[in-house]
């Protein structure tokens, strides 16, 4: 269920006020925070902040595109470390290439002759 318009977006108080005390200076330090579930308003545009994951803080500039959004959306909580060496190997192996067929200069396209299939080393080299 969603926040009622009514109410407005939720912004914690401490937020607001440290990004009045910058909006003076020339200068702006990052806001560090761990209200990550903290929508980002116009006010915010132009400051950067450092969003706690849970482990680390995660330093973000804020634009006028994430206005809307929640602060932790820009923070990911989990780290691919990618995919195991042994489904790299098995992709390896079992992905054979399925390239299209390239177009003659005529505009039509090329059919591989049929033939028997090689019985050898030598065969496959003809």
């Amino acid at each position: 269920m969603t926040r009622g318009v009514w109410k407005g977006p939720f912004v914690h108080p401490s937020l607001l006020k440290q990004v009045d005390k910058l909006k003076d200076k020339t200068k702006k330090q990052p806001i560090k925070t761990w209200s990550r579930n903290s929508t980002i308003i116009p006010e915010f545009v132009g400051h950067s902040f450092l969003i706690h994951n849970g482990k680390n803080f995660i330093p973000i500039t804020i634009s006028e595109e994430m206005v809307g959004h929640k602060l932790g959306e820009f923070s990911p909580t989990r780290k691919f470390s990618g995919h195991t060496p042994a489904d790299k190997k098995a992709a390896a192996e079992g992905g054979v290439s399925t390239a299209a067929p390239k177009a003659a200069p005529g505009g039509e396209t090329k059919a591989a002759p049929v033939s028997a299939p090689a019985k050898g080393k030598d065969d496959a080299k003809k």
